[in-house]
């Protein structure tokens, strides 16, 4: 069975989730661990995750881990003892997976990786549904270099949670992409654990480190809501978000589109929240046939700027439960 494809968000998610293959899990009880609900990308894959299921028949069986990972390795034990079909886990850390894991396997129990990677023996999984987290780095860097030239360009990074795969990599595929700017420096990077508020918070440190923000040309954010968060400490200390520091991030939840649409942010590396389509049609597949699919599966990295109707993408992502 051939694996859904991604389509971008706005009218091509509606499509996807209208479209998806539904009929071989009917009946079939599913864990699903998350790690929270730290970003409005975050309670996006919830809310799809949970349409997916119910539209296929399957009982998903969900456990919030509250960014904890040992909420999420009990999770996981619990579904176990239930004797779940398959186990969904997105990881809230990319380390000390594979004791529980061994444990879901030895119980004949797949489990499928949802948008981070692990550190693990990839024996112990299915299959990962994931974007490469590594270009979107490259792709929010490489406009950067395009959006400021020549010009010296100081700027300050946001990271997701110490850690986590999208933090490792979204850093690593930024630094690749401003690697041949001898113009572009990073100057400072902190963690803003993937939150608003802290994104806030660390984005106002920044400011006073550097001068009240005059030094600054732009932030990287490792997600969308660090960076609103981050475009209102620019605006509490009297500059303009969007012109006097430029801001890029990554997800491109409803939020950020609305501030583009305000003047006050630039660019935003698409992720989408539709990762259970994919894991789906892989379950499908494997539990119903015996058909092992790809050990990576990849999903689309799309850049959005002020160019792209930023209006429009807004309004097609609020009812995607963000």
């Amino acid at each position: 069975m051939a694996l859904l494809k991604q389509l971008a968000l706005g009218a091509g998610l509606a499509a996807l989730l209208s479209t998806a293959a539904q009929a071989e899990l009917t009946g079939k009880v599913i864990g699903f661990s998350q790690i929270g609900s730290e970003s409005g990308w975050r309670a996006a894959e919830t809310s799809v995750t949970k349409s997916e299921a119910e539209k296929r028949g399957v009982e998903l069986k969900f456990a919030d881990a509250q960014q904890k990972q040992e909420n999420q390795i009990k999770a996981i034990r619990g579904f176990i003892a239930q004797g779940v079909d398959a186990i969904l886990v997105a990881p809230v850390v990319s380390t000390g997976w594979d004791e529980v894991l061994t444990e879901a396997q030895e119980a004949g129990i797949p489990v499928v990786l949802l948008d981070r990677g692990i550190d693990a023996s990839q024996d112990l999984y299915l299959t990962s549904v994931a974007s490469d987290q590594v270009k979107e780095g490259r792709v929010a860097g490489e406009w950067l270099v395009s959006a400021v030239g020549g010009k010296p360009c100081n700027v300050v990074e946001l990271q997701g949670t110490v850690g986590s795969s999208p933090a490792i990599n979204r850093k690593q595929g930024f630094e690749e992409g401003i690697a041949g700017a001898a113009n572009i420096t990073l100057t400072r990077s902190q963690t803003g654990d993937f939150t608003r508020a802290k994104g806030k918070e660390v984005m106002e440190g920044f400011l006073k480190a550097e001068g009240g923000g005059a030094s600054i040309c732009a932030v990287y954010a490792h997600n969308d809501d660090m960076a609103v968060g981050a475009i209102q400490a620019i605006k509490d200390a009297g500059l303009k978000p969007g012109s006097d520091i430029l801001v890029v991030s990554i997800d491109a939840v409803p939020d950020i589109f609305a501030a583009m649409v305000a003047g006050e942010a630039n660019a935003t590396v698409e992720l989408t929240p539709n990762m259970a389509g994919p894991a789906f049609d892989a379950l499908d597949a494997y539990l119903n046939d015996g058909t092992v699919p790809e050990k990576f599966i990849i999903t689309e990295s799309k850049l959005y700027t002020p160019a792209d109707n930023p209006q429009g993408e807004y309004d097609s992502r609020k009812g995607l439960g963000y």
